[in-house]
């Protein structure tokens, strides 16, 4: 969607803090407006409908949760996000308890304000209730990864359908770039969690120290520093879908605590005596052969069973060549309109070329140089010379491959036959031309060798 036509709404008391929220979210594109008072922000959203309300709140003030039941009367779609330090830990449960979408801990990053509006816009667009709200929200914030017609393409859009109504455990694997923090996000936002949150996790930057307290949470007083109760991601995403990204970098330790969760279906925060029911649906993704890790012992064999009930592989991009003109079609579009510049597209010489590009970074790689292109390119149709030289010199290297001393002849003509395949975008008629060969031959070839 264009965050031009989003309304956010900054409540902070702390000056600092609200020009610090406002001023990343005004970065990111959304229309922001800035209030002090309680009274201001009332008078403001009698006058405007805002998309997403951020509210400051201190442990002295216990306001929030009825200030979001007097903006709800007038605005009832209206997403609420809350910031608070600690202390506020109870009245933010109950505030997420009574449908506020998110509760960050000051001090909080930029980017996780624009995440936390982000996927509050996501919330918005399926649980609106206003027709004319529903149809400006119709369009994802993100570009769509799913377009194209390539067989591997549609595997992914009919394993996201039919596994994202069933309530079981998900692994997708895939390099990285591939999309699986956005898969996770679709299988969600398919399924009967979807007006749960989605609460994402980087399993590999939870140390041993502190991995318990950041999944399950922890009660005030249940070691040195613990000054206020604290939520865990569990309890986060409870009713929702907890998303573990990078699962194959958690520590033994990690593993052993995630494991008995999956088991038992329920988990105590640190210092309580209190066993809390995980109703949570899990996803994971990675990035390694987790099956040959379990194997091999660098990953729990067990976990692995539990966590893989069903798989979800990413292709890499280069073996989904046919979707880059439509991929890079979308983030075009998606691109131009979120940084407000006139709509432009590709020469044939440029799309050529993006097919023929070996993409190492795969999606996240094209997204990123088309939003590069967006911004950068002078003209309204981008041509070849407008690429970063960077990306021309990878296709250069990747016309090239190494004959390694041992190599059978067979294995340098089959190294030969793919990589001429990936080079004219698995076109086989001109695949058989630059080989000098005949079609015929070539199939045979690809037969021989096992190549598809």
């Amino acid at each position: 969607m264009d965050p031009s036509k989003i309304l956010v709404l900054v409540l902070d008391r702390d000056a600092v803090s609200r020009t610090a929220i406002s001023s990343a979210l005004s970065a990111a594109g959304y229309v922001v407006v800035e209030a002090a008072t309680q009274a201001e922000a009332i008078s403001q959203v009698q006058r405007r409908r805002f998309n997403v309300f951020i509210k400051g709140f201190e442990a002295a003030k216990i306001d929030a949760i009825d200030l979001m039941t007097r903006v709800r009367a007038i605005t009832p779609d209206t997403q609420f996000i809350f910031i608070g330090r600690g202390g506020t830990i109870r009245t933010a449960v109950k505030a997420l308890r009574q449908g506020a979408f998110e509760y960050l801990e000051k001090p909080c990053e930029p980017r996780e304000v624009i995440e936390a509006v982000r996927k509050a816009l996501d919330h918005q667009a399926l649980v609106a209730e206003d027709p004319e709200l529903k149809l400006r929200l119709r369009r994802r914030s993100e570009p769509d990864i799913f377009v194209g017609s390539s067989p591997a393409a549609e595997r992914i859009r009919a394993l996201v359908t039919d596994v994202a109504p069933a309530d079981v455990t998900v692994l997708i694997t895939g390099e990285s770039g591939t999309g699986k923090e956005i898969v996770a996000r679709a299988i969600h936002l398919r399924s009967r969690r979807r007006d749960g949150p989605f609460v994402a996790v980087n399993s590999a930057a939870l140390p041993d120290s502190l991995i318990e307290s950041e999944l399950f949470g922890h009660v005030r007083g249940a070691f040195t520093g613990a000054v206020s109760d604290r939520l865990g991601r569990f309890q986060m995403a409870h009713g929702g879908t907890l998303f573990l990204d990078e699962i194959g970098d958690m520590s033994a330790k990690g593993q052993a605590d995630l494991l008995r969760v999956l088991e038992d279906g329920v988990f105590r925060p640190i210092g309580s005596p209190k066993p809390v029911q995980a109703d949570v649906r899990i996803i994971a993704a990675t990035n390694r052969d987790l099956e040959a890790d379990a194997m091999q012992g660098r990953f729990r064999e067990d976990l692995y069973y539990r966590l893989n009930i069903m798989e979800i592989p990413l292709p890499p991009l280069r073996d989904r060549a046919a979707d880059i003109p439509a991929l890079a079609d979308s983030f075009l579009a998606h691109f131009c309109a979120k940084h407000q510049r006139r709509r432009k597209k590709y020469s044939t010489e440029a799309i050529d070329l993006f097919a023929t590009l070996p993409w190492p970074g795969n999606i996240r790689q094209l997204r990123n140089v088309c939003e590069r292109l967006v911004v950068t390119a002078p003209a309204s149709v981008i041509q070849v010379q407008d690429l970063p030289e960077a990306l021309v010199s990878g296709r250069r290297r990747s016309q090239e491959f190494v004959i390694r001393a041992g190599m059978t002849v067979a294995q340098v003509e089959a190294e030969l036959i793919s990589q001429t395949l990936r080079m004219v975008t698995s076109n086989r008629a001109k695949a058989a031309a630059a080989l000098g060969i005949s079609r015929r031959t070539l199939q045979y070839k690809l037969k021989r060798y096992g190549i598809d």
